[in-house]
């Protein structure tokens, strides 16, 4: 099994467009060491490496693929290995990249839940818009623990867990949320049985989101904000990370301490990074005790293979 990191940034990216913060600023005149990232979403693939699973689809989905090339088109006049896609929520910069896909040849095979697919089908009507050029194939994904496979990814078993985080702004669920709102991904590769847990948003660890970090052999986990407070002290929202959903990496009860529960061979990594967190200064403190803690930030073109 191998994922590619399509994109490691959280919604609007690094830097974002109208974002004059310390990161967004020095990024653009070269004042700190620091690299672009776009909008979070990754590629899976098994078996046969000349297919993919997309999972999400990030605004920014054409420049990922076009910065990948086995993801480009190689054998027809219209072609993709891409084969399927899975959405883990119903967030804009997880979903809105399915418009810049709609010349696609046939209905494509969408795996959500049913509340994302409500959402995606009511207040943020993406498969509506589908529905008038490619079309799309829905599928369910079982929130009972059960695994499914996915058309794309040869050899790979997929489990979704239900996570503690918010739905999309424009979800009726934004305020009061069901199980379904948000998942994570628990993937395995059927002959190595080596795995990973994709979950680039999380609110808190329960019970089970525990069980499949501490199982799995790679962790690509929310690392959206350094801290509770921070888009309240930059003066860029009235917002706490936990308000939107997101487990700081630091304080008490955050992401560095859980991950620093997990077994030692465990790779950690923070996926879906706001363009307001000091980590994606490579030379921060912040920066330097991800480090001590051995755990990784994922960039464009990561590349793991399981």
């Amino acid at each position: 099994m191998k994922i590619r990191v399509l994109g490691s940034a959280a919604g609007g990216g690094f830097p974002q467009w109208n974002c004059n913060c310390r990161n967004c600023a020095g990024v653009r005149n070269g004042t700190i060491r620091a690299t672009a990232r776009t909008q979070s979403s990754i590629a899976v693939s098994g078996a046969d490496a000349g297919e993919s699973v997309l999972v999400n689809a990030s605004p920014d989905i054409l420049a990922q693929l076009k910065a990948s090339p086995s993801l480009q088109p190689a054998r027809g006049a219209r072609d993709t290995p891409l084969k399927s896609i899975v959405l883990v929520d119903g967030q804009i910069d997880h979903t809105t990249g399915l418009l810049m896909l709609r010349e696609a040849t046939k209905p494509w095979p969408i795996w959500c839940t049913d509340s994302v697919h409500g959402d995606l089908t009511g207040p943020h009507p993406v498969f509506e818009v589908l529905s008038h050029y490619c079309g799309v194939e829905r599928h369910a994904i079982p929130l009972d623990g059960a695994s499914f496979s996915v058309d794309g990814a040869v050899g790979v078993s997929w489990r979704a867990v239900a996570l503690e985080s918010k739905a999309a702004p424009f979800s009726p669920h934004r305020e009061a949320p069901v199980v379904g709102d948000n998942i994570g991904l628990f993937l395995r590769d059927e002959t190595s049985q080596r795995s990973a847990f994709y979950a680039p948003g999380l609110g808190a660890v329960s019970d089970t989101v525990w069980e499949h970090l501490r199982l799995a052999d790679c962790v690509l986990v929310d690392g959206t904000f350094w801290s509770d407070d921070e888009m309240v002290r930059l003066g860029l929202s009235r917002k706490h990370a936990r308000d939107m959903g997101h487990l700081p990496q630091s304080g008490p009860g955050g992401m560095i301490q859980w991950l620093d529960r997990l077994p030692s061979a465990t790779r950690k990594i923070l996926i879906h990074i706001n363009n307001s967190n000091p980590i994606l200064d490579e030379d921060s403190s912040e920066r330097a005790q991800l480090r001590e803690h051995g755990i990784e930030l994922a960039h464009d073109g990561m590349e793991i293979v399981l």
